[in-house]
């Protein structure tokens, strides 16, 4: 997970993740990162629309924005 978040910072990729806060409450984010440190990371968050601070531990899933692909048929 440190490789794709290091690689976000640099590239400025919009990942997608699921995320657990500490009350125990679910969920789904894009993101762009901002800054990397042990054990945690800052991030804009789209949802919020503000920046926002991550712990890793209590990310569940994350990955690249899946870009969905239009209907070209008749």
């Amino acid at each position: 997970m440190n490789g794709l978040l290091k690689r976000s910072l640099e590239s400025g990729e919009i990942l997608e993740m699921i995320y657990l806060s500490d009350k125990n409450q679910l969920s789904q984010r894009k993101i762009k990162v901002v800054d990397i440190s042990s054990n945690t990371f800052r991030a804009y968050c789209f949802s919020r629309r503000q920046p926002r601070i991550f712990k890793i531990s209590n990310v569940l899933s994350i990955g690249p924005v899946r870009r969905r692909k239009m209907n070209q048929g008749a």
